[in-house]
């Protein structure tokens, strides 16, 4: 496969706190590569670096064969960046912002024109070409903002959060835009703290504290965790959580909305165990069951690893 973005030891500190840790990884030819991790795990530091907006302060990085460091300028013209604060032009039309940002990349004349035709196009928002910006609900302003990351055709696509602050629905169909760029053979770059939108990547690094704690495809992952994984469903689940936390026959414990997920050893009679220890508590009525690991059980347990 062809490597279109490589990292080697990238490390940025801003004084004393380090951003992003010594982190190596690769990134294939029409990838969708994701990073997983919560807010300040260093994911957009990533991204601004291998998009040339800040220097590391250590390592190195390419993209599409261009030197991070010593190159910046000519890897702002072959990527597409979109931020997840969206930088449109709330004053100026659909049309007006998608012109004008063309112009930024070299386009004119015709091949301008034809363009915008096709992003508008694309990102369905062909009846609101002449509206102002900051009248558009968040979701279009979403698909204007990577129409105007892909008006000059780049084959690298960066996506800071790009759907932050969207709704599901919304998620689910900028998601199908993806989909469509990385059947055209662009490499997609994108970080989330999602674990859902996660799943649609072929790989994922998992990122905390600057650090890639794990690095693989979502199906992977998930095959890594070398143990059975369970959901107890039962009522006053944080008093139980605490109370059950403790056992040794338990790996991992975590909250997953109002659940328990248990981590226990494959050979392990845990339902039967673990009904009969909260038996003995007072707690009848509850429903053990196992299930297939999610990305969250897969983060929990490498993030608490990180951590010992």
């Amino acid at each position: 496969m062809d490597v279109t973005v490589s990292v080697e030891g990238l490390t940025k500190r801003f004084g004393d706190f380090t951003a992003v840790d010594n982190i190596s990884f690769e990134v294939n030819r029409g990838e969708i590569f994701g990073f997983l991790g919560p807010n300040g795990a260093g994911k957009s530091t990533t991204i601004k670096m291998l998009c040339g907006l800040l220097s590391p302060t250590s390592g190195s990085g390419h993209v599409s064969g261009y030197d991070i460091v010593k190159e910046p300028q000519a890897i702002k013209g072959i990527i597409g960046y979109m931020s997840q604060k969206f930088a449109l032009y709330d004053d100026l039309t659909v049309v007006d912002n998608l012109e004008f940002f063309g112009s930024i990349y070299g386009l004119q004349g015709n091949k301008l024109n034809e363009r915008v035709n096709m992003v508008l196009d694309m990102a369905e928002i062909s009846r609101q070409k002449n509206d102002v910006v900051n009248s558009l609900p968040i979701g279009l302003k979403q698909r204007l903002a990577i129409g105007a990351a892909i008006l000059h055709d780049p084959p690298v696509l960066f996506l800071d959060e790009p759907t932050s602050g969207v709704d599901p629905i919304m998620r689910r169909n900028f998601w199908e835009l993806i989909y469509k760029f990385s059947e055209a053979g662009k490499t997609i770059f994108v970080t989330t703290h999602y674990m859902d939108e996660a799943e649609h990547c072929n790989r994922i690094a998992l990122i905390i504290s600057g650090r890639i704690i794990a690095l693989d495809s979502p199906d992977n992952l998930k095959k890594s965790i070398a143990f059975n994984v369970y959901s107890l469903r039962i009522d006053k689940f944080i008093e139980v959580f605490d109370l059950i936390s403790g056992q040794d026959y338990i790996h991992e414990a975590a909250i997953f909305g109002s659940d328990i997920h248990i981590l226990s050893e494959g050979d392990f009679p845990l339902e039967a165990t673990l009904g009969g220890f909260l038996g003995k508590k007072g707690f009848n009525n509850f429903q053990i069951e196992k299930i297939l690991p999610s990305l969250e059980d897969v983060f929990v347990t490498y993030a608490r690893k990180f951590n010992v």
